[in-house]
C-alpha cells in the first residue's frame, strides 16, 4: 500500500460501530484517488471473471459479478450523498472530475463483450440451471442492465452510447448545481416591520435569526421550503407574495450562469437519442420496460383516469377559494398563484378553525420523533437507540442503532433535519450500506440508512416545532427507511428500495396515513410547554380538513406527471420555447391562471436531474397502492400486528427479490384498484 493509500480512511477496514463510515476522517481529497483505486480493483475482478478458464455458470459469473465492484460503489455512494447533503464548492468541482470518471468506467464494464458474453451465455442456460426464484431474478436483471446500457451494440454504436452517458451525468450534475446556487443565492430582506403582517411570530423569529446569519439587518426570507411556504400562506401583502413566489418559479430561467432553459432541452434530446439508439421510439418506452406500469398508455390511463375523477371537484375547489378572496378584496379580484396559499389557508380556518400555528405546539420534532419511532415499534416491534459513537458528517445528524423485535441488531438509521447552505432542497432517504447475506458463511450484513429534510430550524426561544406537512415529510421519509432496514435479501442489488422505481413510494405513502390517525396522534403529541395531549377536538379538525383542496393537490402532482411524459414521450428532438411547450402540456391539469414567465421545467430535478425521468407518475401509481395497503389495515385495525407482519414480509423485506405486483397481491390478496384512493379522498362515497 502507498503513502496516499495508508493516509487515506477509505482504504482501511473501518473500526467504526458496526462499521459505519467514518466520515470525521474523510477529507475531499480522499475521494478522487479511493475513486480511482476503486476502479482499478473492480477492472481486476471483471478480468479475473472474463479470464476464468471454467465454462460460465452462476456462481463464476453472475454472483461474482455481483460482488464485484464494492469499494468503488461505497465511495461513490459516500461522494454522491454528501454532494446531496453537505456539499461544498469544492466538492462539486469534484464532482466535475468523478461523475465522468464514474460514467466511462460504467460504461467499460457494460459494453464489455467479453464480460456480456459469458453473462448471456449463463443467461441461454437458465432454464437447465435450477436457480431459485432470486437468483433467476439476479440473472435476469443483471442481463437485461447490459442490454438495457448497450451491450447488444455494435461499433460505432458503442462509442455513440458512452459519449451520450458521459454527456448526461454532466448535464445533470450541471441542472443540478445551479439550481441549489440559485435556491441558496436569492433573499428577500424586508426592514419595515409593517411589511411582516400576518406572519406568525415563529415565522418572524426565524427570519430575524436568517438575517443575523447572513449579516444584514431585518427580516430575511429564502426560497428554502420552512421559509417560503409560510410567507406565501401567511403575508398579508400581496406584492411581496408575488416578488417571493416570481424567484421561487423562475429559477435557473433568466438568461445568466446558471439558467438551466438550455440544459432542459439538451438533457430531453440526450435521453431521446440514448432510447432511440437503443431501439425505442421515446426515452419513456425504454425507461418504462423495467416499470409496473411497462409502457406510456397504461401511464396516460392512470393520469387521465384521475384527471376524470378529480377535475370537477378541483374546479369547485379553486371557486369556492376565489368567493372568499373576492368577499375580502373586491368582486374583480383574481386568485393568481402567488394568491393560492393565502387564501386558501383562510377559507380552511374559516371551515375548520384549524391552521399550521395552531398545530406547531403538539409537533415538537423531539416528541414528533418518538411517535415516529413509536410506531415502528408497536407496528413492527423494533426499537431505536441513540449511539453517540457512530461519527456523522454534520452536528445536526444523529446516529441511531435499530433492534429488531428479538433485540438483534437490525440497522443504522441517520437522521438529518434541518436546512442548510450544503444542502439541497426537499426531503429524501438513502442508503450508505445496502444489506445482503454472505453465501459462504450465512452472516446476514445489514444496512445503513439515512433520512434527510429540510425541516423548521429551532430557534433562541423556541425547539423545533413542525407544521402537519412536515409530520407527513418525516412519516413519508420513514417509510423509506423501513424498507431499507427490514431488507433481507442474499443479493445487494435486489435489496431494500431497489424495486421498480413505481412500486419504491408505496411504503413511504403508505406511512403517511397515519398522520391522520388520533390514535397515532395520541401517542405523541404533547403541547411543548405544558405537555397537554392534543384535543380531540383538534384531531378532529385534523381529520375533517385532510381532504381540503385534495383535488386540486391531486392535478397539481397530475400536471407534474404530464409535464413529464411531455418531455419523455417526444419522437424528435426539441428545440422550441421550454415555457410554450411546459404551458401545452400540462394545460388540461391547470386550474390556477398561467404565469407567463414561470417556468417549472429549469428546476424541475425530479426528472431531470433524479431519477424520476418518465416516472413522476410514480407518486399517484404508489398512492393508489398505498390506499388499497392501508384501506386493509382500517378494515383489521391500524396497529394489527398481523397485518404489518404481513406487509413487513410481503413488501418490505422482499426487496426488488419478485414481480411488484406479485408481492402486492401476496399481501392484499388482488391487485389494486383507484377505489380505495377516491374514497379515502372523499370524491366517492
Amino acid at each position: 500500500m502507498n503513502i496516499i493509500q495508508a493516509q487515506n480512511p477509505f482504504f482501511e477496514k473501518y473500526s467504526t460501530p458496526h462499521g459505519t463510515i467514518p466520515f470525521d476522517k474523510i477529507k475531499n481529497e480522499h475521494y478522487e484517488p479511493a475513486i480511482r483505486e476503486g476502479i482499478n480493483r473492480h477492472d481486476a475482478e471483471i478480468e479475473a471473471i472474463i479470464n476464468n478458464p471454467a465454462a460460465p455458470t452462476f456462481a463464476n459469473t453472475i454472483a461474482a459479478y455481483e460482488k464485484s465492484g464494492r469499494l468503488l460503489n461505497h465511495v461513490s455512494t459516500v461522494f454522491g450523498n454528501l454532494l446531496s447533503a453537505e456539499t461544498n464548492d469544492d466538492m462539486q468541482e469534484l464532482a466535475k472530475t468523478i461523475m465522468p470518471l464514474l460514467s466511462e468506467h460504467s460504461n467499460n464494464v457494460t459494453l464489455n463483450e467479453k464480460l456480456f458474453a459469458r453473462i448471456k451465455t449463463v443467461y441461454q442456460q437458465k432454464e437447465q440451471l435450477n436457480l431459485t426464484g432470486e437468483q433467476t431474478k439476479l440473472l435476469e436483471d443483471i442481463y437485461n442492465s447490459f442490454i438495457r446500457s448497450g451491450a447488444n451494440l455494435e461499433g460505432e454504436d458503442k462509442e455513440k452510447y458512452r459519449a451520450l452517458t458521459t454527456e448526461l451525468s454532466l448535464l445533470t450534475l450541471q441542472f443540478g448545481e445551479n439550481n441549489l446556487k440559485e435556491t441558496n443565492d436569492y433573499k428577500l430582506v424586508l426592514t419595515d416591520k409593517a411589511q411582516l403582517a400576518g406572519l406568525p411570530q415563529s415565522i418572524i423569529d426565524a427570519a430575524a435569526e436568517t438575517a443575523q446569519e447572513k449579516g444584514v439587518e431585518g427580516w430575511v426570507f429564502t426560497l428554502q421550503a420552512p421559509s417560503y411556504g409560510p410567507f406565501m400562506m401567511y403575508a398579508d401583502n400581496r406584492d411581496l407574495r408575488r416578488q417571493l413566489y416570481m424567484a421561487y418559479n423562475t429559477k435557473c430561467s433568466h438568461n445568466d450562469a446558471t439558467d438551466n432553459l438550455e440544459i432542459v432541452k439538451k438533457l430531453a434530446n440526450t435521453r431521446l437519442s440514448l432510447a432511440q439508439l437503443m431501439g425505442y421510439s421515446n426515452f419513456a418506452e425504454y425507461n418504462l420496460k423495467e416499470r409496473m406500469a411497462e409502457n406510456s398508455d397504461a401511464v396516460y390511463k392512470l393520469l387521465n383516469q384521475l384527471l376524470d375523477a378529480y377535475t370537477p371537484t378541483a374546479k369547485q375547489e379553486y371557486a369556492e377559494v376565489e368567493a372568499l378572496a373576492r368577499r375580502m378584496q373586491d368582486n374583480d379580484f383574481t386568485v393568481m398563484p402567488w394568491d393560492w396559499s393565502y387564501y386558501s389557508h383562510k377559507l380552511k380556518d374559516q371551515k375548520f378553525q384549524i391552521d399550521d400555528e395552531m398545530l406547531r405546539p403538539y409537533l415538537e420534532l423531539s416528541r414528533v420523533k418518538e411517535g415516529v419511532f413509536g410506531l415502528a415499534t408497536r407496528l413492527y416491534g423494533i426499537t431505536f437507540k441513540e449511539n453517540t459513537d457512530i461519527p456523522v458528517y454534520h452536528k445536526d445528524v444523529n446516529a441511531y442503532d435499530v433492534f429488531d423485535k428479538d433485540g438483534k441488531f437490525l440497522a443504522v438509521l441517520y437522521t438529518d433535519f434541518h436546512p442548510r447552505e450544503g444542502k439541497r432542497s426537499g426531503a429524501w432517504m438513502t442508503s450508505y450500506k445496502d444489506q445482503w447475506i454472505d453465501e459462504a458463511t450465512g452472516e446476514n450484513s445489514r444496512p445503513h440508512v439515512s433520512i434527510v429534510m429540510n425541516f423548521t430550524k429551532p430557534t433562541k426561544e423556541k425547539p423545533a416545532l413542525l407544521t402537519f406537512s412536515e409530520l407527513e415529510t418525516f412519516l413519508h421519509e420513514f417509510g423509506h427507511s423501513l424498507h431499507g432496514m427490514f431488507a433481507n435479501s442474499t443479493y445487494e442489488s435486489l435489496s431494500g428500495t431497489n424495486v421498480y422505481w413505481d412500486f419504491v413510494e408505496l411504503p413511504s405513502q403508505f406511512m403517511e396515513n397515519f398522520a391522520t390517525e388520533k390514535e397515532f396522534l395520541h401517542t405523541f403529541a404533547r403541547h411543548y410547554q405544558t405537555g397537554e395531549l392534543i384535543p380531540d377536538e383538534l384531531v378532529q379538525r385534523i381529520i375533517d380538513s385532510s381532504n381540503f383542496n385534495v383535488a386540486y393537490a391531486c392535478l397539481r402532482q397530475l400536471s407534474f406527471g404530464l409535464l413529464d411524459m411531455a418531455w419523455y414521450t417526444r419522437t424528435t428532438p426539441f428545440d422550441g420555447d421550454v415555457k410554450e411547450f411546459e404551458k401545452k402540456a400540462w394545460a388540461k391539469a391547470q386550474i390556477l391562471p398561467t404565469v407567463e414567465e414561470a417556468c417549472m421545467s429549469t428546476q424541475f430535478s425530479h426528472i431531470f436531474a433524479g431519477g424520476y425521468s418518465a416516472g413522476y407518475y410514480s407518486y399517484k401509481w404508489a398512492e393508489v397502492l398505498d390506499a388499497d395497503a392501508f384501506s386493509l389495515f382500517k378494515q383489521k385495525g391500524i396497529f394489527n400486528s398481523e397485518v404489518a407482519a404481513s406487509f413487513r414480509e410481503n413488501i418490505l423485506s422482499k426487496g426488488g427479490t419478485e414481480h411488484p405486483m406479485v408481492l402486492y397481491k401476496r399481501f392484499r390478496g388482488q391487485e389494486p384498484t383507484i377505489d380505495a384512493l377516491l374514497i379515502r379522498n372523499g370524491i366517492r362515497k
